[in-house]
């Protein structure tokens, strides 16, 4: 094909040229390709290459979903939690359509391997895992012997908190000023004396909404209301005698302990709910423990040398 200004076009300049490249073919080969099974077995594998080509390296297979009825009941009672009434029909297709998509995508995800290095998805599955390993774990009841053997290993995660019974008296620092130290040693003076006893809450300085007396509070209530270091001094202290300063967190006090009951372990009767909860959960960690070292002894593992700890570090 020629233009009118005698110049040749493209297209059949095209042609000419396949025309040669086809008539330089070995004739057997020019046969052949006129056959019509060649060219569909040609055009076949131009298309599953071209399929290969536009595919992501990596991606699934494809494969069978099948959406069982438990699933779907699954679903329904999801939504039934979370709605407080089952889906109708519509709402059912769609979770049932919304399930076959993440399918798709969770599949298609995994075979491109974009769960690797995940720091979200690892911490789920490892979670999903020791989950698993705690169901595996748990179960079976204790027998006497058991619990017996667990309290007396553990007595101290049983003991009664000590029951403390005793008198305060008052010092506000505001009021007393610089001359507290004086005015504490005189008072403790008075009240230890010979004489008469003295009442202490005619020598002390008011105290709003805390009782001047308590009688057999534990040492947690104690230290809930006038601070650690004053339960803790407390208990310390011989009964029957006024002691002091004590600062709590209102101020000074001058204390007399008039009675401690130390605190003891009750026999198992008594605590048995408590002794059985912490057996469970001491025995579910032990056997978590061997399902893990079971697991872990399948890896050959290598493990970075670590540079040593400066001096003076923990």
């Amino acid at each position: 094909m020629t233009s009118t200004t005698g110049e040749t076009h493209p297209l059949a300049a095209l042609q000419e040229r396949a025309g040669r490249w086809r008539r330089s073919l070995p004739r057997p080969v020019r046969v052949a390709a006129k056959e019509p099974l060649v060219r569909f077995l040609a055009l076949g594998g131009s298309l599953f290459l071209l399929h290969g080509l536009l595919q992501p390296p990596g991606a699934a297979p494809g494969g069978e979903i099948v959406v069982s009825e438990s699933r779907a009941a699954a679903l329904a009672a999801t939504f039934a939690r979370t709605w407080q009434r089952p889906p109708t029909r519509p709402e059912m297709e769609a979770l049932i359509d919304d399930h076959i998509r993440t399918e798709v995508f969770v599949r298609e995800a995994l075979a491109l391997g974009l769960d690797r290095d995940d720091p979200i998805i690892r911490r789920r599955l490892r979670q999903k895992m020791e989950f698993l390993s705690e169901e595996r774990a748990s179960g079976g009841d204790p027998s006497e012997r058991d619990l017996k053997a667990y309290l007396e290993a553990h007595p101290e995660s049983f003991r009664r908190d000590p029951r403390i019974s005793f008198r305060h008296l008052f010092l506000d620092p505001v009021r007393r000023g610089d001359d507290m130290p004086a005015e504490a040693r005189r008072l403790l003076t008075r009240l230890n004396g010979d004489g008469p006893p003295a009442d202490p809450r005619s020598l002390g300085d008011p105290l709003v909404l805390v009782d001047p007396a308590f009688e057999a509070a534990s040492k947690a209530e104690v230290a809930a209301l006038f601070g650690a270091s004053f339960a803790d001094r407390l208990v310390k202290q011989t009964p029957g005698r006024w002691v002091g300063p004590v600062e709590s967190g209102y101020g000074m006090h001058l204390v007399r302990l008039e009675r401690l009951i130390p605190g003891e372990v009750p026999p198992l009767d008594q605590i048995r709910p408590e002794v059985e909860r912490e057996w469970r959960s001491s025995r579910t960690r032990e056997q978590e423990e061997e399902i893990y070292r079971r697991l872990r002894s399948k890896y050959s593992i290598s493990r970075p040398e670590l540079p040593p700890a400066p001096s003076g570090s923990p």
